[in-house]
């Protein structure tokens, strides 16, 4: 193929991948959207193989990458998709770092020699560039996945002097870059990728699980803008507009995120709220709440002429989906509106829900979203919450509370409120929840999945 013609292609994937981020919109779009980006990627390989002389150890390559994904994608159960996301997006990061670390060791073989022997200064800016953010990507999105996984604490890692400490590093880091780019020698390169390396670390410590769908969205932008820098020096357009269109729709995305959350990016970076509490010791001490059986949530929602279910984390982590689409057809064929609201930060990265209930083949038009449906609370018979805390505490409403002004689904407005989670603990944000306690709530403890189970069954 001629140069032209591998433009071409290129060109031919770009479209594709701009179609395939239209598709990813919508969940009614979202197959036809993947669809897509496949072909895309496609196209953008093979052309670039087409340009590679060693095709053999590219191809070599791709089969080994992608035994290994498909072992993993078969493997990986649906609660640690967030987890296996922070994980694809490490290794972005860290491949703009060895591409980095190969062009500055032997910028011929990349054709990016100047006339005068070594790396051109702005070849040496833009590797500068993506070096540091791809090692950010890197160690960052390593801590994530440990803060996800349950391996790592997720309750925020703090000391004294921790922001000055992450200024020091960065001044030091951004110093030895344009020193780099001076002298074109390697200790400044190397210092600067270590220090950006220790920076993704300390500024994902901080970060409390609360945040978690902010970092996950936000280290989605990071990668692409490591590749998109990446792609700048190897004067690769795919990869510049592949970058560019990740790192932006991340960086769009992570907005979203912080709306959604009433929390500002800045506020998220400089120090999140709340970590993943278990213990039975952040229990709500003497309040008392009104608890209920399987039979009783039965009975009522049987009842019901309108239901709303509020899907939340611990519907995912019980497997209860498919429990939860046998309860609503029943419903419906008892005459029972059932729908479901989902919230932009329910689960651990967004769209979570959303992906558990595609899963269990639930129609879209069952399921809105926050905007959507917050108005119909108010005529709602019965809300029933699964495993979901922060995203229906009423403490969002209440001036001085952590989550003041983030926006919440309305449940607190239904007639009746059923509740069904393992325990008392608090959420992610460390907050108690007003909800529970109130008069027109019945908490059903158990898991998720067995009690909407008993419930099919009464």
């Amino acid at each position: 193929m001629s140069i032209n013609q591998i433009a071409i292609a290129y060109l031919v994937a770009s479209v594709f991948f701009i179609l395939s981020l239209k598709g990813l919109s919508s969940p009614l779009s979202a197959r036809r959207g993947n669809v897509f980006g496949i072909i895309g990627m496609i196209i953008a390989v093979c052309a670039t193989v087409i340009l590679t002389k060693n095709w053999e150890l590219i191809i070599l390559a791709i089969a080994i990458g992608g035994l290994i994904g498909t072992v993993v994608a078969r493997r990986i159960e649906m609660t640690q998709m967030p987890e296996l996301v922070a994980a694809m997006h490490s290794l972005v990061g860290l491949a703009a770092v060895l591409i980095a670390i190969a062009a500055v060791n032997n910028p011929e073989a990349f054709g990016i020699l100047s006339d005068t022997g070594g790396l051109p200064v702005v070849n040496r800016l833009e590797l500068f560039i993506g070096t540091f953010v791809g090692a950010i990507t890197f160690s960052g999105s390593v801590v994530a996945f440990g803060k996800l996984s349950g391996k790592l604490k997720s309750a925020p890692v703090v000391f004294r002097g921790q922001h000055q400490l992450n200024l020091v590093l960065a001044v030091i880091m951004l110093g030895a870059g344009i020193l780099f780019m001076i002298n074109e020698s390697w200790a400044p390169f190397i210092l600067m990728t270590v220090l950006a390396f220790l920076i993704g670390v300390l500024i994902i410590i901080p970060i409390g699980g609360a945040d978690m769908p902010v970092v996950i969205s936000m280290l989605n932008s990071y990668s692409g803008w490591a590749a998109a820098g990446i792609g700048f020096s190897l004067n690769n357009t795919m990869l510049i507009i592949s970058g560019s269109l990740v790192g932006s729709s991340g960086a769009i995305l992570s907005y979203i995120m912080c709306k959604a959350m009433n929390r500002s990016f800045f506020n998220v970076i400089l120090g999140g709220f709340g970590g993943e509490v278990d213990s039975e010791d952040t229990a709500s001490g003497e309040r008392t709440y009104r608890s209920g059986s399987a039979e009783d949530a039965a009975f009522l929602l049987a009842n019901a002429e309108s239901v709303i279910v509020i899907p939340g984390y611990g519907l995912a982590v019980a497997r209860a989906q498919h429990a939860v689409k046998e309860m609503t057809e029943k419903l419906l064929d008892s005459g029972v509106n059932v729908r479901y609201a989902i919230h932009p930060v329910a689960g651990r990265m967004p769209g979570h829900m959303n992906v558990l209930l595609a899963e269990a083949e639930i129609p879209y038009d069952q399921v809105l979203e926050m905007d959507e449906i917050n108005s119909d609370f108010s005529t709602t018979d019965v809300v029933l919450v699964l495993g979901a805390n922060d995203v229906v505490n009423p403490a969002a409403n209440v001036p001085g509370s952590p989550i003041h002004g983030m926006p919440i689904l309305d449940a607190f407005k239904a007639k009746t409120v059923l509740v069904v989670k393992r325990s008392m603990a608090v959420g992610y944000a460390g907050l108690d929840n007003d909800l529970f306690y109130m008069d027109k709530t019945m908490m059903i403890f158990g898991d998720a999945k067995k009690v909407v189970e008993n419930i099919v069954k009464s």
